[in-house]
């Protein structure tokens, strides 16, 4: 079997997530995904008509985002049209799942040169979801009584209140992890420690439209995540259909009982981002027909069901099937990128993990930095890529939760 390379990563700086406020929000999303491809192209002398596939995660595929986005977005990017593009949904899951469809074609002996990736616009979200009258999730929808009665699925806030209340961590607990969540962020971005992976967006005029990362704050503190008001008590009871389904009953018919302690608020909670993602992969015979020099190579991947109601649980026994798949242990493991979806995410994780805190999320996280759906995935493996080749450390995992109760994870080995 080959061994799957990563050559190179890099990724755009996350802009917010709102129209009139974000400086990405005016960029169509093709062109944005065409910024990270035109970059990874660029910087490794890429002959684009020898790339077997370009495999991009977009989640909300629907109006600008729909239609095939990596395809489109390679043609934008300037690629030879034999370069083929396919798009793929897996939630939050995608832009990692994309790197390990991309590393199982390579190892497979399939194809020889893919890069995976993701965009995300989520400063579209409201209007692409209301186009579709989604905004309330696919399964709270009418006509989807039948699976919402097997697996009721609230919403992804409420889930990590619930988790958090069955778990008994305190807001202050999690308040905590956000403010280091900053703290770290702020470090990484004074230090450069994201620099050679981060790649500009420039408008269509050639204007510069963002270059820095464009949502931490650096002056959180303590204080200030204290005074912020928990953000889905009030949506908790809102009537969702004519039966009277809201999200807490969804939660409450599978533990019944439960009194939800709403802790999660704007500070403890990934931020709502636009960004794009691309990762060169390639076989070894390619990268040295190629002239590449990789950086690392894929040890394992995996994919993990959990509780739909719940929906966040799932990197525990994700991290645990791929660090069994991998031969590995806890201990082996150098750093870890654990998607902070919300605050409760990633101490769970570190707590079920028994994990050294100084290995999780070093620069920071979601909570800090945002998190751009579909291309996340691709930027926890680039992350971890580029603190492996700081600090001189072996291996890595990235592991995120995914919606309907899904994990995914990937342990790279820095070469």
């Amino acid at each position: 079997m080959n061994e799957a390379w990563i050559i190179d990563a890099c990724r755009t700086p996350r802009g917010i997530g709102k129209v009139g406020k974000g400086a990405l929000a005016d960029i169509h999303p093709q062109q944005l995904g065409a910024s990270v491809l035109a970059a990874i192209r660029d910087r490794n002398d890429v002959d684009t008509a020898a790339v077997d596939d370009v495999i991009f995660g977009t989640s909300m595929q629907v109006g600008t985002q729909g239609g095939d986005l990596a395809r489109m977005a390679l043609l934008d990017a300037g690629f030879d049209p034999k370069a083929s593009g396919v798009t793929l949904d897996r939630f939050c899951g995608s832009g990692i799942t994309t790197t390990n469809f991309a590393a199982a074609s390579i190892m497979s002996g399939l194809e020889d040169v893919v890069i995976a990736g993701g965009c995300e616009m989520m400063s579209l979200h409201p209007a692409l979801g209301a186009a579709q009258q989604n905004v309330r999730g696919p399964l709270m929808d009418a006509g989807n009584e039948r699976l919402r009665a097997r697996h009721p699925q609230t919403h992804q806030g409420v889930a990590a209140d619930a988790i958090a209340t069955l778990e008994r961590i305190p807001r202050e607990a999690l308040d905590a992890l956000a403010l280091v969540s900053q703290q770290r962020a702020a470090r990484a971005i004074s230090e450069g420690r994201f620099d050679r992976s981060l790649v500009p967006v420039y408008r269509e005029d050639g204007t510069l439209a963002l270059d820095r990362e464009e949502f931490p704050r650096p002056n959180t503190t303590r204080e200030g995540l204290a005074q912020l008001a928990p953000s889905f008590a009030a949506m908790a009871d809102v009537p969702l259909d004519e039966q009277g389904t809201t999200l807490r009953s969804m939660v409450l018919a599978r533990y019944p009982g439960l009194e939800i302690e709403f802790v999660h608020h704007a500070g403890n909670s990934s931020g709502v981002v636009d960004g794009a993602a691309a990762i060169l992969l390639a076989s070894p015979d390619a990268a040295a027909a190629n002239g590449w020099t990789p950086r690392a190579r894929i040890v394992a991947a995996v994919n993990m069901g959990d509780d739909p109601t719940l929906m966040l649980n799932a990197p525990v026994p994700a991290a645990r099937k791929v660090l069994a798949r991998a031969g590995l242990t806890v201990d082996d493991i150098d750093l870890f990128e654990i998607n902070e979806a919300f605050s409760v995410v990633a101490e769970k994780f570190i707590r079920d993990l028994d994990l050294d805190r100084d290995k999780v999320n070093v620069n920071g996280g979601a909570m800090a930095l945002g998190h751009p759906i579909a291309a996340t995935g691709a930027m926890l493996i680039g992350t971890v890529l580029d603190e492996l080749e700081r600090t001189g450390g072996r291996y890595g995992l990235a592991t995120l939760c995914v919606g309907g109760g899904m994990g995914i994870a990937t342990v790279i080995e820095r070469v």
